[in-house]
This record gives structure tokens, sequence and C-alpha cells, in this order.
């Protein structure tokens, strides 16, 4: 296994998530493009990386920060994935938004080039029955925040060839991070452990059973968690976990039914650090 970034990546969504995976591929040596809905949202998504950029130069002054700028460009067009050797989606966990979106991406693609999802719940066999080649298509979840996360989780397809998902593994591990594979099934390994350890957390705050600050210091100084389940939420998103309980909760059933806290939260616009306030109030930590 070749542990090496593919020269030419393309990322579809430069949010958090998406700003995330830019800025890691940029770390290994890739050319990244960006592309974004419109203009504001692709300047927006430059700023983000290339603030991302910022701190890894302070971090380690041997980076070269004018190199990594320039090997990064942002745009509104998917035509601009038309040379690209790996894109991911990295748009909002909705099925029809990422259905989508894997198809305008997949359309300007060149046909040697893999497509992934950053899908953290919808089932990959599920989008590959509508790509063009569902051989070259996997899922690549990233966690949040990308940066310092250690993990990627690579989600092999039915469809997938195996030289694919073994590609995965080198690109992953040149980002400096450990890949594990998994095989398709509702949330994967990650997100159905996760969620269901965050969702329980929030009845036990909405049933009075203790504080979130004591509820997150019974898991990580209890079991050395390196960060509560309610903070993670927060950390995560409320509106994100919520989608994947209620896709969990389609395919697996009512042990991950939403609490109502949860909905009357994101409803609220309590989404957590990007808002300001979800389970804890963030302020500066935004």
């Amino acid at each position: 296994m070749t542990e090496k970034a593919p020269e030419r990546v393309g990322v579809l969504g430069g949010g958090r998530m998406g700003a995330g995976i830019a800025h890691a591929f940029l770390l290994a040596g890739s050319d990244v493009t960006v592309v974004e809905r419109d203009q504001a949202s692709a300047d927006a998504a430059a700023e983000r990386i290339r603030e991302s950029i910022r701190r890894s130069v302070e971090r380690d002054p041997a980076l070269d920060e004018t190199a990594l700028r320039a090997r990064l460009t942002t745009g509104t067009a998917v035509t601009a994935f038309g040379d690209r050797d790996l894109v991911i989606e990295a748009v909002p966990e909705d099925r029809d938004l990422k259905e989508q979106s894997l198809s305008r991406a997949e359309a300007a693609m060149p046909t040697h080039a893999t497509l992934a999802s950053n899908t953290s719940s919808i089932s990959i066999d599920d989008l590959a029955s509508t790509r063009l080649r569902p051989w070259r298509f996997l899922g690549l979840h990233f966690f949040n925040p990308v940066p310092a996360s250690a993990l990627v989780e690579i989600v092999h397809g039915d469809a997938t060839e195996a030289a694919v998902t073994e590609a995965a593994r080198g690109w992953v591990s040149a980002l400096g991070k450990t890949p594990i594979v998994v095989r398709d099934s509702a949330g994967f390994a990650s997100s159905r452990l996760g969620v269901m350890l965050g969702l329980e957390a929030i009845r036990m705050l909405e049933e009075g059973v203790a504080s979130a600050a004591d509820i997150d210091a019974a898991m990580t100084l209890g079991y050395r968690h390196p960060m509560g389940p309610l903070r993670t939420t927060d950390v995560v998103g409320l509106d994100v976990r919520l989608g994947i309980a209620e896709e969990l909760a389609r395919e697996l059933g009512p042990r991950f039914e939403p609490p109502a806290l949860l909905r009357r939260l994101v409803a609220e616009g309590k989404l957590g650090r990007k808002s300001g306030e979800g389970f804890y109030v963030w302020n500066e930590e935004r």
C-alpha cells in the first residue's frame, strides 16, 4: 500500500467539514479545488481554509504558507473537477442533496477518478445505485474537527472495487490519520455507536438525571473518553446529529428515535458550537 495522497483532489462543499478535508489534503501535498453553491460561499470557504493554514503554520513554522495557499482553488463550477483524481462530496447530511451533489460531481469527473461521500449515516450502496461508475465510489467519513481527528472511516459498498478501497487506505494514511474499513450498513461503525451514546446522554439530561457537565464527566473521567457525548454533540452540530438519528431510526428502528429535547434545541437554532449555544454556551470558542 502506497501512503501517498492523490495529486489532484476536489471537495464539493466548503463548510466546516469540507474546509477541514481540503486543509488535510493540502498539508499532504495535494492540489485542492473546492466548489461551493455560490460565490459568497466559495469566498467564505477560501477564507476558512486560509485561516486553518495560518494556524497550521503557527504550529509548524517549517510549513510554507505561500505554497499551501497556492495549491488551493475555490469556485462555483463543478467543471473544475474535470482533472481531479479524487472528489469528495461534503455537503450536509441530507439524502436528496447528496444524491444531487454526487450526480453533478460525477458528470464532471474524469473516468479514472474516484468519487467519495463524506456521509456519516446514509447507505453507500443506496447512493451507489444511481452512480455512473459505482465500482469507483465509496464512503470516506471524516470526523469533526478534521485537523484534530485521528480517524477516517472507509465505507466499502457492495460494488466498490477492492483496489479502490485499498487506495483509500493509503490516502488516509498519507493524511497522518488512521483508516478503518467497514462494510456498508446503517450508521457504519462510528455513527451507530457514537449516536447511540449521544442520544442516551440527551435522554438523561432531559430526565434530569444529571447536568450536562456531570454526564460528560462520567464518560471522560470514568471511561476515559477524550470528550463527553453532549460536548461532542455540540461540536458535531445538533442539527447534524438529529439528521443522523432520523436516518438510523428509519433503518434500524425506534431505539434511535431522537429525544424531544434534541428536536426542540434544533428548532430553536441552538445547534452547538457553530451557533454559540447547544448543551453548552461557547462564547469565544465558536
